[in-house]
């Protein structure tokens, strides 16, 4: 089921499409716009990172039919001072290179924002790029990092300041300082 809404005065569309109803256009401009933006390899985008895009909502947003903004929210289990907490996780989000700085990443991103604020408890993501999500209103989480396994919890000392969260009507107060740790999953944990 597809969400859509336009607006014919600035050419743009907004629609939020459950992984499954992607159609193959879709994936191969999201795929595309994914790769394009971040590169390949080590430090860029992976068959991975795109897998960790999926079993959520995608948000896109086109300009004249061509996808210029991507985002993925999915659900993930974060544990902030041993409390699990429902978390909206950000992931795969990028604009097209030639729309960058005209506003539509941070139009998306209100987007997203409200749909974490009306269904999570939370709102997470990692990223290096700190200041475009806080002027969003996202804060960066400045306690220890860790991924728990099934045998033990390690920390991630890498991730420490480069994970954000997003306060929603239904998150417990929380303290910025407190340990947080994140599920397992193959490649990025954050």
């Amino acid at each position: 089921m597809k969400v859509d809404s336009s607006d014919s005065v600035d050419r743009t569309r907004f629609s939020r499409v459950p992984s499954e109803f992607l159609t193959p256009a879709e994936v191969e401009a999201i795929r595309g716009l994914l790769w394009t933006s971040f590169g390949e390899g080590d430090e860029g985008m992976t068959e991975v990172d795109w897998r960790h895009a999926l079993g959520g909502a995608h948000f896109l947003l086109e300009l004249d039919g061509e996808v210029v903004a991507h985002a993925a929210v999915v659900e993930r289990e974060l544990q902030i001072g041993g409390r699990s907490l429902r978390t909206g996780y950000v992931e795969a989000v990028a604009t097209a290179l030639h729309w960058r700085a005209d506003g539509l990443g941070s139009q998306l991103m209100r987007e997203v924002d409200t749909y974490i604020r009306d269904r999570f408890e939370l709102g997470a993501l990692g990223t290096g790029r700190r200041r475009f999500y806080e002027r969003l209103g996202w804060v960066a989480w400045q306690g220890p990092s860790s991924v728990r396994t099934p045998d033990v919890t390690r920390r991630t000392p890498d991730e420490d300041g480069n994970i954000l969260i997003l306060r929603t009507p239904r998150s417990p107060e929380l303290d910025l300082a407190a340990p947080i740790s994140c599920d397992w999953r193959p490649g990025d944990v954050w």
